[in-house]
């Protein structure tokens, strides 16, 4: 197996999963800019990857696009079926993806009434199944994992530990509850004791912590008083495709940026997706400067691609370099 994670430098940048974030339009912009180390796909069932009808498969296809620029690429999957994930492992390592992740943190009730995401919590020797079927169908690539410190409360220790048993390459640690979502401020003393649970059991599995981080220096330091090996930026990443380096974009530069990802955006997903879905980025975009929000007003009354860019390169076009 070729496991890309050993040969990252310390502390490594994550860009997180977010569903009807990280898209490959979204995830290229970043690449072009200011790439971190790793890259994430939105999550993926892998239930639907192997019994979804061809309009579904289609679709969920379509999240699983990559491109070269973005490796190493994750493609991240759930499922609380072991047969449906060996065979969902099979199909994305045929695809050439870099690694696989599976998601065991996910709160969202419509997953884990499904027994995925955070619901695995409760039930360790599932979650040990699931990981050993992703290791099965794709043998070639690491499998990695990503989950909570507990479902309702801090269960870090058992929970972690069963993970850690199973010899996956990352374990990254949103350190809330699944009850906590994202209502309280992440804790990342739960981290730094991962790690040290992690030497305790003498396992190479890299650590990596999860929430609340905005930016690299602010990874760098979390790494530094953790230990833990990388850190993975999400909501950071809105609006900031150089948010895997120091850069300050000007005003000109995140409209332009704005104009690329929306192309990208069209390209990809025009008789996928709808286009509203493009709106929740017009505000991460556009902001921190005068006139803005007259601006982002103006974005969010658009219905397509055509208009939103007619709007964009106008603005841009007034704006000095």
């Amino acid at each position: 197996m070729k496991n890309f994670w050993t040969s990252l430098p310390r502390p490594f940048i994550v860009g997180a999963p977010m569903d009807d974030v990280t898209d490959v339009a979204f995830r290229t912009v970043i690449a072009r800019h200011g790439k971190p180390h790793v890259t994430f796909t939105e999550f993926t069932s892998a239930d639907g990857l192997v019994r979804a009808p061809e309009e579904g498969q289609r679709k969920l296809r379509s999240k699983l696009r990559f491109t070269d620029i973005e490796r190493p690429i994750v493609a991240q999957l759930f499922s609380s079926v072991p047969e449906y994930m060996e065979e969902a492992a099979r199909i994305v390592e045929s695809l050439g993806f870099d690694g696989i992740d599976i998601n065991m943190g996910c709160p969202v009730d419509a997953v884990n009434k499904q027994g995925c995401g955070a619901a695995l919590i409760k039930n360790p020797p599932l979650a040990r199944e699931i990981i050993r079927a992703a290791q099965r169908g794709a043998p070639s690539i690491p499998v990695s994992v990503k989950t909570r410190i507990g479902w309702n409360e801090d269960t870090l220790e058992a929970w972690a530990g069963e993970l850690l048993k199973e010899n996956i390459a990352v374990l990254t640690i949103h350190a809330r509850t699944r009850k906590e979502m994202s209502k309280v401020p992440a804790r990342w003393e739960a981290v730094a004791r991962t790690v040290a649970l992690r030497d305790r059991l003498g396992v190479p599995t890299l650590i990596v912590g999860n929430g609340d981080v905005k930016n690299v220096a602010e990874a760098k330091q979390r790494a530094a008083e953790t230990h833990c090996d990388g850190v993975m930026i999400g909501r950071g990443m809105f609006g900031n495709p150089w948010y895997g380096t120091d850069y300050e974009a000007t005003p000109r530069e995140k409209i332009e940026a704005l104009i690329e990802h929306v192309e990208l955006y069209d390209m990809h997903f025009k008789d996928i997706k709808s286009f509203a879905l493009m709106k929740k980025h017009f505000g991460s975009y556009i902001s921190g400067w005068n006139n803005a929000s007259t601006l982002r007003t103006a974005l969010m009354g658009v219905e397509t691609a055509e208009e939103s860019l007619f709007i964009l390169k106008a603005a841009r076009d007034t704006m000095s370099a």
